[in-house]
């Protein structure tokens, strides 16, 4: 409150918060001490640091960026008022502004950058950052953000340091660290400069590495998937290299057999599901039964495959295209059998050994044994696909005699007897 001097009147004057100045130097080289009084120690670390007054809520970033590297600061000076915690846990100390050069001031050499790029070395720093977020469990989005950062300069970097951030990355989601959602490492790192360089597809093959030492390749799938890239892991290589089969090639070679496993069952079903969507619609519209066998057959060169997967996939779509009834048994058959008749060609064309014949009856078992509906005409259609010519006599005789699918099995034996008694008859007759 002041007086003004031309009317002596009281004015009203607004006191303002005054904050403290930043200064994230001093923040980073105290707890650089930290490291150095307790000799990188970081049991002993931990406990000084929860023990401390430092303002860990205004410089989160940096804690874990010093903790990591011994030489970053100023590259992310756009945010100093957070960056500074993370730092020293990374690097060590800070960096002159814009470069990845060690800058004055304080640095320890417990840094994950300065160890060797080595499970066993780097997994202590793994642990001791998770004691500090279940004690500090508000610098979990300083963590995001240094990660991020980190990730999006994987340039700035050395191969070697590349890999020991790739190694600490696959730790930290193997041992659960505190909220460190997926999508905050992988998303960053599909920047066109850094796959085109090859930095990512390094990175990852590194990642992948480490990860599927202490578990599973599914638990490494969901991993990507919450990080949303499971889908499309060909973003990874340059665009020059991205093709499966370059992808097959690189990760063989690096040992990631699994991997190119997954990604090739992946392909597989991509593909069935794109062959059985195109013959739904030709199915559906009623194409002639030539131009149906010839979507086949291309699928099947294109894609590679196998006999008794067509099979299969025929034998869906055939029945998936039937107008079933809900209760009436007879309509049901009538359908079936008209949808067979009309079809039978397109069986025939690909059952073409008795394994296939024998894959076919195996697969109309399981659909009448899995839908009510069916059940009661398992014995209909097999006599049908007999006598469209689709399946042998032979191939009805050895399912009967010697088949291995038990779903069902006691109940259809019993329900095909009669024909399998006639077609006996008939071959002694002969």
């Amino acid at each position: 409150m002041c007086i003004s001097i031309s009317s002596g009147t009281r004015i009203k004057t607004r006191k303002r918060n005054i904050a403290a100045p930043l200064d994230p130097a001093a923040f980073s080289d105290a707890v650089v001490q930290i490291y150095l009084d307790n000799a990188g120690d970081l049991e002993l670390i931990a406990k000084s640091i929860e023990s401390s007054d430092l303002n860990f809520s205004r410089y989160g970033d940096t804690f874990f960026e010093a903790s990591f590297l011994n030489q970053w600061k100023t590259f992310f000076l756009c945010s100093k008022a957070l960056i500074l915690d993370f730092i020293v846990v990374f690097i060590g100390c800070r960096t002159q502004p814009g470069t990845t050069k060690p800058d004055e001031g304080e640095r320890h050499p417990y840094s994950i950058i300065e160890c060797e790029p080595k499970h066993e070395l780097i997994l202590p720093s793994v642990i001791y950052i998770q004691k500090i977020l279940r004690r500090k469990p508000f610098l979990i989005k300083n963590l995001e953000n240094v990660m991020r950062k980190f990730l999006q300069s994987l340039e700035l970097f050395e191969e070697n340091e590349r890999k020991k951030l790739a190694i600490f990355t696959a730790l930290a989601f193997s041992q659960k660290l505190s909220g460190l959602p997926p999508e905050t490492v992988f998303q960053p790192l599909l920047k066109d400069n850094l796959v085109a360089k090859g930095l990512v597809l390094s990175f990852m093959t590194d990642f992948f590495k480490e990860y599927l030492i202490d578990n599973s390749l599914d638990d490494l799938i969901s991993i990507l998937k919450r990080g949303k890239v499971e889908d499309n892991l060909l973003d990874i290589f340059p665009p020059a290299k991205r093709s499966n089969e370059s992808f097959s090639e690189h990760f063989t070679k690096e040992g990631l057999v699994a991997l190119v496993e997954y990604n090739e069952k992946k392909i597989f079903e991509v593909k069935l599901k794109e062959m059985k969507s195109a013959l739904t619609t030709q199915i559906t519209e009623e194409a002639d039964i030539s131009e149906v066998i010839e979507t086949v057959k291309l699928q099947i060169r294109d894609a590679k495959l196998p006999d008794t997967e067509v099979v299969r996939v025929l034998w869906d779509v055939l029945m998936d295209a039937v107008q079933w009834s809900g209760k009436n048994q007879q309509q049901n058959a009538n359908a079936a059998m008209r949808q067979l008749k009309t079809w039978s060609e397109l069986l025939n064309t690909f059952c073409t050994t008795g394994k296939l014949e024998l894959e076919l009856m195996y697969k109309v078992q399981m659909q009448c044994y899995e839908d009510a509906k069916l059940m009661k005409l398992f014995p209909e259609i097999i006599r049908s696909l007999y006598e469209a010519d689709v399946l042998a006599e032979d191939t009805i005789l050895h399912w009967f005699r010697k088949g291995t699918n038990t779903k069902g099995r006691q109940n259809f034996i019993k329900a095909l007897e009669p024909f399998v008694n006639w077609l006996e008859e008939a071959e002694e007759e002969e």
